[in-house]
């Protein structure tokens, strides 16, 4: 457990490798219960349609995260740079303020979703066949949304601590219930998708109840009533830095829509199911780094507010060369081996075909994902929100769901593109636009991995070097 005074002086390969271990490990399990969820789906009876379903549901749950990660995630960083500047009523205010905020967030969001989930899923790609099944996941999950700002929300404030190990826990618990609970309610009771969307909210319920057990209790930053009131000062600050990550969750829920409705008309239904499997296949390139940022994160931010910044330096290099080691490992073994993990999510001969065939496309890209990442997640943690955003726009909203549309109309007719889709020619509507369609991916993270680098190494050369 890292202390205060240890991000300031402890060694930075031997502290990295305490706070991210615990964190990569929290994501991993997360990372597991995520694809034990699509796993026990996908091998129902009429799997391939539920899997359809869930990709539907899965831009509502996005957006649910994204709120989360506006007023939790764009709190802690705040909180550490004040625990440096050692500000500890500051930074006690700003991880209140961001509480009441998200259990006010959680309320509204039950609400609409339960009352408009009809036209939302429409919206989001749902057609005659997937609207049930989603509708089913969704009418459950939106239930427990507050459980899922207090778990996600508030576990950064324990991370950005140094608890690494709590953080851990906090996710251990949830991940762990929810893996026990699966089966039970989706073939045992026989509840189906609604089985896997109840199990998921009570495991987080009951990692709710440990995360505000620790923070009221345990913690040396505490929630405190008198600062429960939120604070609009505040309020703003969390807002200015938690927007980045709010727009890089919430124009995740765009872009699964975005392929969601391409899909459906140029793949049809197994290419939407598709989708949830890649999800998960990304998830195993993405997490892991995220877990690593996490773990550097604490550092950075209380290293930048006490103004050390030779160790900011030294975090971040260390940071990016694990990240990118990782991620250049990870995107190879899944490419190379693309019909094994097909085949962990479904015993069908087609979907595990066409599977291999997209993995192979739309995870070229991961490769490299490791610098886009940490560099933007470091601008984050050194409380640079305007960079932060620009990058997290970049990727997504500036390449990525262009791209979606408009590949399969500048190069659906081409030579190129027919070549690349013939393998799954008698299993997609248009095998060319799909391959389009997935072929947008790899095209925007190269781009936007390049771009971002670049971007944070000027960063870096007037701003960090100028303050030996």
């Amino acid at each position: 457990m890292a202390r205060k005074e240890e991000l300031g002086s402890k060694k930075i390969s031997v502290l990295l490798r305490e706070l991210a271990i615990p964190a990569i490990f929290a994501m991993l399990v997360t990372l597991l219960y995520n694809m034990v969820d699509r796993i026990y789906i996908g091998n129902m009876e009429n799997g391939t349609v539920g899997m359809a379903g869930l990709a539907i549901a899965v831009p509502v749950v996005t957006l649910i995260q994204a709120f989360t990660m506006m007023f939790g995630t764009g709190g802690a960083p705040l909180s550490a740079i004040k625990l440096g500047e050692n500000d500890k009523e500051g930074a006690e205010r700003i991880m209140c303020t961001s509480f009441s905020t998200l259990i006010l967030v959680g309320v509204v969001l039950t609400v609409v979703i339960e009352l408009f989930q009809v036209p939302i899923l429409t919206l989001f790609g749902a057609d005659a066949q997937t609207l049930q099944p989603a509708m089913e996941y969704i009418t459950i999950y939106a239930l427990g949304t507050i459980f899922v700002q207090i778990t996600q929300g508030m576990n950064a404030y324990i991370n950005t601590q140094g608890f690494a190990k709590t953080g851990m826990f906090t996710v251990l618990i949830g991940a762990v219930l929810n893996i026990i609970l699966d089966p039970i309610f989706i073939f045992i009771f026989d509840m189906g998708i609604k089985g896997a969307a109840l199990a998921t909210i009570l495991s987080q319920a009951v990692s709710a109840a440990w995360v505000l057990h620790f923070l009221v209790k345990q913690s040396p930053m505490k929630l405190r009533k008198e600062f429960l009131k939120p604070d609009l000062k505040v309020l703003g600050s969390i807002m200015m830095l938690g927007v980045s990550p709010f727009i890089m969750n919430s124009t995740e829920s765009l872009l699964q829509i975005s392929f969601n409705n391409q899909l459906t008309q140029f793949g049809g239904g197994m290419a939407v199911g598709t989708m949830a499997i890649l999800l998960s296949l990304y998830q195993m390139i993405n997490m892991p780094i995220v877990g690593i940022c996490q773990g550097a994160q604490p550092i950075l931010s209380y290293n930048y507010g006490a103004k050390n910044y030779d160790r900011v330096r030294d975090t971040f290099k260390l940071t990016f060369k694990v990240c990118m080691a990782y991620s250049l490992t990870a995107a190879s073994l899944i490419l190379i081996f693309s019909p094994v993990f097909a085949r962990v999510f479904s015993s069908d001969a087609s979907t595990v075909e066409f599977a291999s065939w997209a993995i192979r496309i739309y995870l070229f890209g991961g490769l490299i994902f490791g610098a886009q990442l940490v560099c933007q997640q470091s601008f984050m943690a050194l409380g640079q929100a305007k960079r932060s955003l620009m990058m997290a726009l970049l990727r997504k909203v500036i390449l990525l769901i262009p791209l979606i549309y408009i590949l399969p109309n500048v190069l659906g007719d081409s030579a190129f593109a027919a070549q690349m889709g013939e393998p799954v020619a008698h299993l997609a509507k248009d095998a060319a636009r799909t391959f389009c369609v997935f072929f947008a991916e790899p095209v925007a993270d190269i781009t936007a991995a390049t771009i971002t680098t670049l971007t944070f190494m000027q960063f870096y050369k007037t701003a960090l070097m100028k303050k030996e």
